[in-house]
């Protein structure tokens, strides 16, 4: 039984559930964040404090940053274990049409996880108290942050990465869970690359429209 439970697939599974449930947080926060682009900060702040109060909310909080911890931990278990594995690298490297993104997966994760911190730092802790800020306010902390160029770049950069780091994560996600037959694994590809492009070009389009014309 243990050894089901902390087999290589099993741990592939559950990382791929636990990527697929971050994976429907995105849009919520997108949606969210769009109200950024009113001029009145009224919305915005609304909805941050029902995110931020609602007790539902608080408990998928809690599932969400499990889901995180789970993500990244048995990613890098698993990255490890292969390396372990594979100490030296092929003498020709695998041509499959996802191997160029599984191969950097692990850095683009780690670019992601820098990102999150400095996300957390500049927001979520302002919340929980750990850094100053008007917790009430976060429309005008979110428009006084995007102000910065050096954020801004920041931002967008891991906004371009966290697109590569989506297409394969939907699409391996997908396979893991058996949606690898003919039929699906082209309908998939399509997905993952609407996913990964539209979702972090809006965040993008949000900081450029308060950076440039707020």
């Amino acid at each position: 039984m243990s050894k089901i439970l902390f087999s290589s697939i099993t741990k592939k599974l559950v990382m791929a559930l636990a990527g697929l449930f971050l994976l429907t947080f995105l849009p919520v926060h997108l949606f969210i964040n769009l109200m950024l682009l009113k001029s009145d900060p009224g919305p915005f702040n609304t909805a941050a404090h029902f995110m931020a109060t609602f007790p539902l909310i608080r408990i998928m909080e809690i599932v969400l940053f499990v889901a995180i911890f789970v993500h990244i931990s048995w990613g890098i278990f698993i990255q490890i274990k292969n390396w372990l594995a594979r100490p030296v690298g092929y003498v020709s490297a695998n041509k499959s049409e996802t191997s160029f993104f599984s191969r950097f997966m692990i850095w683009t994760g780690a670019t992601i996880l820098t990102f999150f911190v400095l996300h957390w730092f500049n927001f979520y802790f302002i919340k929980i108290g750990l850094v100053p800020g008007n917790a009430e306010d976060f429309y005008s902390v979110a428009h006084k942050l995007f102000k910065i160029p050096a954020y801004d770049i920041i931002y967008l950069t891991c906004f371009a990465i966290l697109g590569f780091h989506l297409y394969h994560a939907f699409f391996s996600a997908f396979q893991t869970i058996g949606l690898s037959t003919s039929f699906w694994s082209p309908v998939l590809k399509v997905i993952a690359t609407i996913y990964a492009i539209v979702i972090p070009a809006c965040f993008a389009l949000i900081l450029i429209t308060l950076w440039l014309f707020r």
